[in-house]
């Protein structure tokens, strides 16, 4: 059995996420608290007590459902289950970040101070109501990469995540992505609608964001990840430093390719994948991309326990 650690992104967020995980083991609960530290404020109320409107801004969610996928791996380790039990770690767009934190590639401290500046960073590059996202059901990639182009127009209007057989989302310039959604019916899709996110991520509009980051990503500390990160933008195993910071500043302007991820990792022999965090959107994605992969998800004591049992 070759096992994957794999890390949501945003979307997967819900008030309590990873309450009980600190309640059960102090492990757990010391990741929340020098997440806390790090940020100057107490995000772990926020998570836990707080309202999900707050929490699903960028800048919190971000921070805030990497920490709970570490609580999650603290916990793990907790049992006796460290990061080298996987063959490669992975993640859904910010989920990547988890997956080098993880992976020892990042501190804790730094990874939610990365997370911090990077939604801040993706909400002030594009003005509210200029840019909107849209997903695509039904399609495949090459339709959806052509529905895009048509509904472009001259501005901005690409694939933004690549997440399974049925399912992309585009990105871009709002009224590129309406006229987008509103001939999705015709190019052949079962449903298209646009998504209630606060700005066009995975775009070429994300260009300030991008510089920001590689400013931010340049005064860390990188180490080399002691199990290869299977990368958003390339979809292939990486374990240099050097090449994931860059790949990293590439990742907010560039594609997430999920599915593709998900095939490779397959092709290289993995049978299983841990889902570790909050939610379980990226097992069900795995599911479809690949039946022959088992999926698992890890965010509370009895999945920890089940996971050590297995």
């Amino acid at each position: 059995m070759s096992i994957a650690f794999v890390f949501p992104g945003q979307g997967a967020q819900t008030i309590g996420m990873g309450r009980d995980l600190a309640e059960a083991y102090p492990e757990a609960r010391a990741v929340f608290q020098e997440v806390d530290d790090a940020l100057g404020e107490k995000l772990s109320d926020l998570i836990w007590e707080g309202d999900i409107e707050t929490l699903t801004l960028t800048q919190n969610a971000q921070p805030a459902l990497m920490a709970t996928s570490m609580a999650a791996m603290a916990a793990l380790k907790a049992e006796g289950i460290e990061v080298g039990k996987a063959a490669f770690v992975a993640g859904h767009s910010l989920g990547e970040y988890s997956a080098l934190c993880a992976a020892g590639s990042l501190s804790l401290a730094d990874t939610a101070r990365l997370l911090r500046i990077r939604g801040k960073a993706m909400q002030a590059a594009v003005p509210v109501g200029e840019g909107a996202m849209a997903a695509i059901l039904g399609l495949g990639i090459e339709e959806t990469e052509k529905l895009a182009e048509a509904a472009a127009e001259g501005e901005v209007c690409q694939v933004a995540n690549e997440n399974d057989p049925s399912q992309n989302v585009l990105s871009g310039h709002k009224a590129a992505v309406e006229r987008a959604v509103a001939m999705a019916k015709d190019a052949g899709a079962k449903r298209a609608l646009l998504l209630p996110v606060s700005a066009p991520f995975h775009c070429p509009l994300m260009g300030p964001a991008a510089d920001e980051m590689a400013r931010a990503l340049g005064e860390v500390t990188f180490n080399d990840p002691v199990v290869p990160l299977v990368a958003n933008v390339t979809a292939q195993a990486v374990t240099d430093a050097a090449k994931i910071c860059e790949l990293l500043v590439e990742q907010v302007t560039g594609r997430v390719r999920w599915r593709s991820s998900v095939e490779w990792m397959a092709a290289q022999g993995v049978t299983e994948a841990w889902e570790i965090g909050a939610g379980k959107a990226l097992s069900g994605m795995i599911r479809r991309i690949d039946k022959s992969v088992a999926t698992r998800s890890i965010g509370t004591p009895d999945e920890v326990t089940a996971a050590k049992e297995a």
